[in-house]
């Protein structure tokens, strides 16, 4: 049987960087900055903003960003890298 994972909570740790706790018991610290730096996208680029960046929710398991705006895979945020 496979095992789903998912994202069970995740805190703002600060600098862009959020600790994710998943459901078979890991946890990340995960730092975003560097992604949100070298993009070149206005709308992603507007996340290094501190206020928008802590308003991510934990939806279906996985880190959203204003319905989807911006989001992850998955196996990225369990490895730790994006």
């Amino acid at each position: 049987m496979i095992t789903q994972i998912e994202i069970k909570s995740a805190y703002y740790i600060g600098d862009c960087a959020i600790r994710i706790f998943f459901s078979d018991g890991k946890q990340k610290l995960v730092d975003f900055k560097p992604f949100l730096e070298n993009s070149l996208h206005p709308s992603i680029r507007k996340y290094l903003d501190e206020k928008k960046f802590r308003q991510f929710k934990i939806i279906d398991g996985n880190l959203n960003w204003n319905d989807y705006d911006l989001i992850f895979p998955l196996e990225d945020l369990y490895g730790g890298k994006i």
